[in-house]
């Protein structure tokens, strides 16, 4: 039998937060989470929304979220064969379920 994670995950908009819902992940050991949320819009949800841009370069930011209630590079952060609590910062605008807005707002179109 294929281990898996667990992932539970916020979603919704800045209109309707608030909302939780649970994807079961395979487990591969040394995957991130990253590699998790991934998996989960190929296979189970094409509309989960989240940003990455480079995978384990610590470089570009767009990845960050909480992650247990911590914040957290999902690109870093090891999948573990139980249940993760994943949610957009606290301290950003949701824009829609673990994106959020990032740029300064002297910088946004």
């Amino acid at each position: 039998m294929t281990e898996t994670a667990r992932l539970i995950i916020a979603r919704g908009t800045a209109e309707a937060p608030g909302q939780h819902e649970s994807f079961d992940v395979p487990f591969q050991p040394g995957q991130s989470v990253l590699d998790g949320l991934r998996w989960i819009r190929v296979n189970k949800d094409p509309t989960l929304a989240f940003r990455f841009s480079c995978i384990s370069a610590n470089a570009c930011k767009e990845c960050m979220m909480r992650i247990d209630d911590k914040v957290v590079y999902a690109c870093l952060a090891r999948l573990e064969t139980r249940e993760m609590m994943l949610a957009p910062l606290a301290n950003k605008p949701l824009v829609r379920d673990l994106v959020t807005e990032i740029g300064p707002p002297a910088e946004r179109l």
